[in-house]
């Protein structure tokens, strides 16, 4: 179930109300005068069940009023009491049908109380039409919610994806985006199952879950059955060889790296212009010691993909172990200018830049270095491994670098 959390009253929505119903007390009625102060008071201090009591007692001195209705159905919804938010808004908006906002809490209560149908003309209001920053938020939120109740699965994207235009930082706006994407994506697969059992499609979308969730032997074999239905599938050979890359990691074996660098070969036989294959197979090579083949499988992924940015730190780090530290720079440079974030980029670079004796250059490099190793917690690292599912084997900082 999509669940918003606690829907607090915004308090221009609140103050409205209250403005409007102050106004329209008689200088006569002591006792309405003293009741609204009283009112007042308890909702400016937050006192709710006293407000709640107070605004009920003028509702029975004043039930034609329909400022007392829906400062009540305010309280009410405020306290979360959905059910009695609900009649106390619309018995406010039947008696003025101006109250703008009493219509927005209405549809946010209807909502809540899972009436998606009668909620969704407030809200979609609310979101499109309203001008407070607020009220827009806790619309589109809703908004979701109810789309995504009724199994209008792709008018909640929509709305997501505003959401994550107007609202890029919001927390609970991210984490909503995330889940709902998330839903409608194994939403996706499942129907993919239902209709095409037996296709290459359903295979390898089984294959690329199973990778992601760690069962690699699952995920091998689901690989072999889209290679055996679509023996020239560009992309699979590229996969199957990560697969076996990640597997071979996890198991400590050489038997499944071997493999994953002729899959890897297969990849470029089959597409040469399959950048992350040749880059696979170049760190490869650079692990094994052979730098000439390893620059040439480099510059062969930045051929095809001039911005790869690991690709650029593999290609000087391959220069870097030839002592070609004039050829490592440039690499070193567009690494950083694609990514200043990354402590490996100004390592090697301090230390290309120690080897060519530019002592300032290479301390303002290894100052950069030691201020990003700061900077990242381990939580920070926990969390970025959790959420990111990476297509190539990252560059990492060599065993010999200081702690």
């Amino acid at each position: 179930m999509f669940h918003i959390g606690k829907p607090l009253l915004h308090t221009a929505i609140l103050c409205a109300c209250l403005i409007d119903f102050a106004h329209a007390q008689s200088d006569d009625a002591n006792s309405l005068q003293r009741y609204t102060e009283q009112g007042q008071k308890a909702l400016a201090s937050g006192r709710y069940e006293e407000a709640e009591r107070v605004f009920e007692k003028i509702r029975e001195l004043e039930p034609g009023m329909a400022e007392v209705h829906a400062n009540l159905g305010a309280i009410y919804f405020q306290e979360r009491k959905f059910d009695k938010a609900i009649p106390a808004l619309r018995q406010a908006i039947k008696l003025n049908p101006h109250l703008v906002k009493s219509v927005t809490l209405l549809a946010i209560s209807l909502s809540e109380l899972g009436r998606y149908s009668e909620a969704l003309p407030g809200l979609e209001k609310g979101f499109r039409g309203s001008s407070d920053s607020e009220v827009k938020r806790m619309c589109g939120l809703q908004l979701e919610r109810a789309y995504t109740g009724m199994q209008r699965h792709n008018k909640a994207m929509e709305v997501a994806i505003e959401l994550n235009r107007l609202y890029p930082e919001d927390p609970e706006v991210l984490y909503h985006t995330g889940r709902l994407f998330g839903n409608f994506a194994f939403l996706t697969m499942q129907t993919l199952a239902q209709v095409a059992p037996g296709s290459v499609w359903r295979h390898q979308a089984a294959a690329e879950a199973f990778e992601s969730q760690g069962s690699y032997d699952l995920a091998v074999r689901e690989y072999g059955t889209v290679l055996e239905l679509g023996p020239g599938r560009p992309g699979i050979h590229f996969r199957l060889g990560r697969t076996l890359l990640k597997r071979s990691q996890q198991a400590h074996t050489t038997e499944d790296t071997n493999e994953a660098a002729k899959e890897f070969e297969r990849e470029l036989e089959l597409d040469p212009t399959n950048a992350n294959a040749a880059y696979e197979l170049a760190d490869m090579h650079r692990d094994a010691g052979e730098f000439e083949e390893a620059r040439q499988l480099f510059e062969q992924a930045l051929k095809y993909y001039p911005d790869f940015e690991d690709a650029h730190l593999g290609l000087a780090a391959a220069f870097i172990a030839q002592q070609r530290m004039q050829d490592a720079l440039p690499h070193l440079k567009k690494a950083i200018a694609l990514n200043a974030d990354n402590e490996v980029s100004w390592y090697r670079l301090s230390q290309a830049q120690m080897a060519l004796g530019n002592t300032a250059e290479q301390q303002k490099a290894f100052a950069e270095f030691q201020r990003l190793r700061t900077q990242k917690s381990s939580q920070q690292e926990a969390a970025r491994e959790l959420f990111s599912r990476s297509e190539v084997t990252k560059q990492k900082l060599d065993s010999t670098v200081p702690q």
